[in-house]
């Protein structure tokens, strides 16, 4: 808020005055957008962000406290949780503190540390979830024969989806792209509007190893889980059949709920790193953006709540009648 000082007969007031507004997302709301736009932003990203927070953090808790949910198996499933809960803290919270005020009043190095944490913890979510539909198909259809999946395998899937996420989404704080402000002023992103060619091969590699890959691996590992589950129910009884078919809602809404949460902000980079001089309104340029951050809510409620027990299968006695009977658990 700034002020006015005003003299009269001698004596000084200072009078409040409304930020104007400016084309600097960093000292003020930008031009041309009404303040009610940014207070329903703040609502939602309120609401979204306790939510999240909320629901990855009972994930945590209940893991932490009950010693038999600490399987190799559900190791991913938490650190989901604790990616989304990241996001959530540091994206969310921030996102709501800034449209509140209209404008990312934080500053530029905060601005890129908000881009980078929010984009990083963004990646270990969406690739922990194609690990998780590895381990899936790896306990179900044991492509390497009698080997099991143990606690050193679910640490190496760990320690690759940190590790990789932090490749592809560091090199914009050395220079390759840039992380700056969006269109709407009051978040922080990759600089997809740049006409800078290495900008450009940055984007595109990006979108590969971080939406197309992960995309690619869940449809493959599910499409082959439920090929084995039809080779197995094969020839049965319809009651006998359930499981099948409950296994296959839930993938469809797996992956549905995947390509909702990042197929958006997926196509809108493309879009602008293809057409940079693309006039978009700003309000709809933040859509993308904000599907992506309400997958910290659904996440947990999918890959956790709408399970009937978060625990695994006995990988140890596992075979094609238990697997018949108890992936719909598993899954």
């Amino acid at each position: 808020m700034e002020s006015l000082s005003l003299s009269v007969n001698g004596v000084s007031y200072t009078v409040a005055a409304e930020l104007a507004p400016t084309n600097d997302p960093f000292t003020g709301p930008i031009n041309n957008i009404a303040q009610w736009n940014f207070t329903i932003l703040a609502v939602l990203m309120f609401v979204v962000t306790s939510l999240s927070l909320c629901e990855n953090f009972l994930v945590m808790f209940i893991t932490f406290k009950f010693k038999q949910l600490r399987q190799p198996l559900n190791y991913i499933i938490v650190n989901l949780a604790i990616a989304d809960f990241l996001v959530s803290l540091t994206g969310g919270l921030i996102s709501f503190l800034t449209n509140a005020r209209g404008y990312f009043f934080l500053g530029r190095w905060a601005c890129v540390l908000e881009g980078f944490a929010v984009t990083y913890f963004g990646i270990v979510a969406m690739w922990s979830l194609a690990v998780l539909s590895f381990e899936r198909f790896f306990v179900i259809c044991r492509p390497l024969g009698n080997m099991r999946l143990q606690a050193k395998h679910a640490a190496i899937g760990l320690l690759f989806v940190w590790t990789f996420s932090f490749v592809w989404t560091f090199p914009p704080v050395l220079g390759w792209n840039r992380y700056t402000v969006s269109k709407i002023g009051t978040t922080c992103e990759p600089d997809w509007y740049s006409n800078n060619m290495t900008s450009h091969s940055y984007i595109i590699t990006f979108f590969s190893t971080c939406f197309i890959l992960p995309l690619g691996i869940i449809f493959f590992c599910y499409g082959k889980l439920l090929r084995k589950l039809r080779k197995v129910s094969h020839g049965r009884l319809a009651t006998a059949r359930k499981p099948e078919r409950q296994v296959t809602r839930m993938v469809v809404v797996m992956i549905v709920a995947f390509m909702v949460a990042w197929t958006p902000y997926a196509t809108f980079a493309i879009l602008v790193t293809i057409h940079p001089t693309i006039e978009l309104d700003p309000r709809l340029a933040s859509i993308p953006a904000f599907f992506s951050k309400t997958a910290a809510v659904y996440n947990p409620i999918i890959y956790v709540f709408m399970n009937k027990q978060l625990s695994v299968l006995d990988t140890h006695t596992l075979n094609y009648s238990q697997i018949r009977r108890n992936t719909e658990q598993y899954l």
